[in-house]
């Protein structure tokens, strides 16, 4: 083969294989960041229907709770549906867009993928169960059949967030001379040191953006003239949900950093902009990194801030992007923006937490005015924002490792033509799909309520 014909096929397989990484990448985003919200929602609605239902069992049948439990029982049959359709396309993605992954570490991250579909499993069959026998069991009884899709969904959130986990800090393994994963630890695997903050942060995740959404649904009803009992406690039984968990989605997002900062330098330095090992490094609110200058412009610095926040002393050295090769350091700019975006949406949903706590706590009730509507409102759009957001910080701040320190996402992804046009047709199916959610959801918001169904007898 002549030289020129051989750069020519080098530089051709190196550009399909660049345009088959990107496009690996943004279809995972895709599907993730999409997956990720109903995913939420199947953990902390069940827990609001058990809470309603409940709530309706102590007062003797109560007819808004009753009404509210039904209503949102279909509202999660809906969603629980689009979650498993696009859960299973996540599952296939694994092994058809990062088949090298899967390959050389399928052994180690097997025990939470298995865990993971038993808790799907019980999650799925009593949600059957529970959405066909309203009428059929007595009440207590049915509320009893709540309870397995409430512990089943936190379950299979926190096994597959292990997964991740483990993608970040890697461990309950070894590896022989020819590269070969042996002497796996399935239970070492799944508990890294990463683990445990990360379920905790996911968790309460699912469980505040579940609560803001539900609240600011019907905020935004009551904004719209329909000021309703049913409305009312729909809205206090969601913003109770979230703004309890709120605040202390702070203590554990910064038990997070700190484990980050710890067991990941790199992503940490990104998260914060930080470009330079320092001392006494500061705390960057804001601001925009600039990579020719190598600095963050425009942030707001708390001297030592960052010291402190992340190993409890404002003297403490703190790793910067500079003592990492260039080919080991993550994007600096979305990492770093994500997680502003995160923690300036977190504060506003606490800060909203504070005010509706405030006003329980000296009048006994929340307040009435447009604005504190249209802030709950808003509440359900920045908790989601919140998690997207977060999503980035751990998926792009890992970068450019699929497995952190260990294997590359490059060599992880798929050498198989077509990538391109599987993300083409996946997004033009996925934009369908959301319009259906979305119509569907709304045909059931406008569904008149029917208060004078009795539950059935204990």
């Amino acid at each position: 083969m002549e030289p020129t014909s051989a750069l020519f096929l080098t530089l051709a397989s190196a550009s399909a294989s660049a345009g088959n990484l990107l496009a690996a990448r943004l279809q995972m985003g895709l599907t993730l960041g999409f997956h990720i919200v109903f995913a939420c929602l199947g953990v902390g609605l069940p827990a609001l229907l058990v809470l309603a239902e409940g709530s309706a069992l102590r007062r003797g049948g109560d007819p808004l709770w009753h009404a509210l439990a039904r209503r949102w029982s279909k509202a999660f049959a809906v969603l629980f549906a689009v979650g498993a359709v696009s859960g299973t396309v996540l599952s296939f993605e694994l092994g058809l867009l990062w088949p090298r992954f899967m390959g050389a570490f399928g052994a180690v991250v097997a025990l939470p993928f298995t865990l993971e579909g038993f808790a799907f499993f019980i999650e799925a069959i009593f949600a059957g169960i529970y959405l066909y026998t309203w009428d059929r069991l007595p009440a207590r009884a049915h509320w009893w059949t709540g309870l397995p899709i409430a512990v089943g969904g936190a379950a299979s959130a926190a096994f597959v967030v292990t997964v991740n986990a483990w993608m970040n800090t890697p461990g309950g393994y070894r590896m022989d001379a020819g590269g070969r994963v042996i002497d796996v630890a399935p239970g070492a695997a799944m508990w890294t040191p990463a683990a445990a903050p990360q379920v905790a942060h996911m968790l309460l995740a699912a469980y505040i953006v579940t609560g803001f959404l539900v609240a600011g649904f019907y905020a935004w009803r009551r904004l719209c003239g329909e000021d309703t009992p049913y409305v009312r406690r729909g809205m206090a039984t969601g913003l109770a949900l979230g703004a309890a968990l709120a605040p202390l989605q702070f203590l554990v997002g910064d038990w997070a950093a700190r484990t980050v900062a710890a067991t990941q330098p790199a992503k940490f330095a990104a998260m914060e902009g930080q470009y330079r090992t320092e001392a006494g490094a500061p705390l960057r609110i804001g601001g925009f990194p600039d990579e020719a200058a190598r600095r963050t412009r425009w942030a707001l610095e708390v001297p030592g801030g960052l010291s402190w926040l992340a190993f409890g002393d404002r003297r403490a050295l703190v790793r910067g992007l500079d003592e990492f090769a260039p080919a080991d350091r993550p994007p600096v700019a979305l990492p770093h923006l994500a997680f502003q975006a995160m923690v300036g949406a977190g504060s506003a949903l606490a800060a909203l937490a504070a005010w509706a706590g405030a006003s329980w706590a000296l009048r006994r009730r929340l307040p009435e005015s447009r604005l504190f509507l249209a802030a709950v409102a808003a509440g359900g759009p920045l908790a989601v924002l919140a998690l997207e957001a977060g999503w980035v910080v751990t998926e792009v701040g890992r970068q450019p490792w699929v497995v952190q320190g260990v294997m590359r996402t490059a060599e992880a992804a798929t050498t198989a033509p077509g990538v391109g046009w599987v993300l083409a047709a996946t997004s033009v199916i996925y934009l369908i799909l959301t319009a259906g959610t979305v119509a569907v959801l709304g045909r059931l918001a406008r569904m008149p309520v029917r208060l004078a169904d009795s539950p059935p007898e204990a």
